[in-house]
């Protein structure tokens, strides 16, 4: 398939309208954001950056989080506001919020009255612990569903305690699969041109994300407990020492634990009675990665991960992020992209990791996250407002 590099990205034709706040929300808009579409962020007056859990809109996080958006400040409590936003869903595809139950009723942004303004249109929920429940009420944030949804009891070592993961990983998670959930409804409504509601939360998504943790539970009964850096059901894999570090080794299968043994001269486990099929070698955890350990010691990590991987075994160094952005395979997938600030200049952002072969990634973001309100007059002007009713508006505070 052939790309042209000027033909607008797959999501062009649609309109968002993000009114998340914190991470979980704002990173399933950024998945509509980063391939075309049009979306403007609701910001609360004042325009002044008094920050949030994911830092000021110019720090790192939130320029990664809010990049290609535009923002308008907006007082969704005062009748005027209220207009605003009746006349923003009107045209829009999609809005995406994170509001409490009671509060979208208040503000007129469940899905009825959405529907009500806009039959076609998409309501995208993100909350802690579902739309509805006993716990539906609780503010819920990634620490405490890490904690919840059986994560910790199975991240760290053995008899250390639990451990929260290096990430919020239910945020993005959670932020991921409403992205995925947005994406199936617009499909449905090309078919059908119903709207509908979608909705996610980080528990539901966590649960999701336990994967074969949880199927080990449901279908077999086994309580998962942690096993550090060794994986929980394969022997072996894991992490073992070097002579200048650690590295992560995985001869998972009969072969690969065969090439592993000759091209680092362990011929003495692959002779070992206890190492002679995976069953054998998934009963003697403890003692094959003390083996193996003796054995990686010996050499440098650069010459690990050289020899496994030329003999088909995965090995790999462990980085820190610094590292791991001047690897060169990651140099060579060029993960970042430059977006221009006004202020900050030329940021360096993530880009998506979704690769199209129609659509290459752009050599640039179309633009910085915006501080809050940077584009309020623009977008008014936009919905019919005239420069008079905007002087207004900022003079009464509805919007800045």
């Amino acid at each position: 398939m052939t790309s042209d590099a000027t033909a607008p990205l797959p999501l062009a034709p649609y309109k968002v309208l993000d009114l998340s706040v914190a991470r979980a929300g704002p990173a399933a808009v950024r998945l509509l954001s980063d391939w075309g579409a049009e979306v403007i962020r609701i910001d609360a007056p004042p325009p002044r950056d008094r920050g949030s859990v994911t830092g000021w809109r110019r720090g790192a996080d939130e320029q990664n989080l809010h990049r290609n958006k535009r923002s308008l400040c907006l007082d969704l409590k005062s009748p005027a506001g209220a207009e605003v936003l009746r006349r923003l869903v009107a045209r829009s595809d999609v809005v995406v919020e994170n509001f409490r139950a009671d509060v979208k009723a208040r503000i007129g942004l469940d899905y009825a009255d959405l529907r009500a303004h806009n039959p076609g249109i998409i309501l995208a929920s993100i909350s802690g612990f579902g739309q509805d429940g006993p716990y539906s009420d609780r503010p819920g944030v990634d620490q405490i569903v890490q904690g919840m949804c059986g994560l910790s009891s199975v991240t760290g070592e053995p008899g250390r305690g639990p451990m929260r993961t290096g990430i919020a990983i239910s945020d993005t998670t959670a932020g991921m699969f409403l992205g995925q959930g947005i994406l199936l409804a617009l499909l449905h409504r090309e078919r059908t041109g119903e709207g509908q509601w979608v909705h996610t939360s980080l528990i539901e998504s966590m649960i999701n994300k336990l994967d074969f943790q949880a199927a080990r539970y449901t279908v077999n009964g086994e309580v998962a407990g942690q096993q550090g850096n060794s994986h929980p059901t394969i022997v072996p894999m894991g992490t073992y020492p070097a002579r200048d570090g650690h590295v992560n080794i995985a001869p998972a299968t009969t072969r690969m634990w065969t090439n592993f043994c000759e091209a680092l001269g362990a011929h003495a486990l692959l002779r070992h009675p206890d190492y002679a099929d995976i069953a054998s070698r998934q009963r003697h955890r403890e003692q094959i990665d003390r083996d193996i350990g003796a054995v990686t010691a010996a050499f440098d990590t650069a010459d690990l991960v050289q020899r496994l991987n030329a003999a088909g075994v995965p090995c790999g160094p462990i980085y820190t992020i610094a590292q791991a952005f001047e690897d060169a395979q990651v140099r060579h997938l060029g993960m970042t992209r430059p977006a221009h600030h006004p202020v900050l200049g030329d940021v360096d952002l993530i880009r998506s990791p979704i690769n199209l072969s129609g659509f290459p990634h752009p050599d640039r973001f179309r633009h910085a996250a915006p501080d809050p309100g940077e584009q309020t007059d623009e977008l008014l002007g936009e919905l019919g407002y005239d420069a008079t009713a905007v002087a207004a508006m900022r003079a009464s505070g509805v919007t800045a």
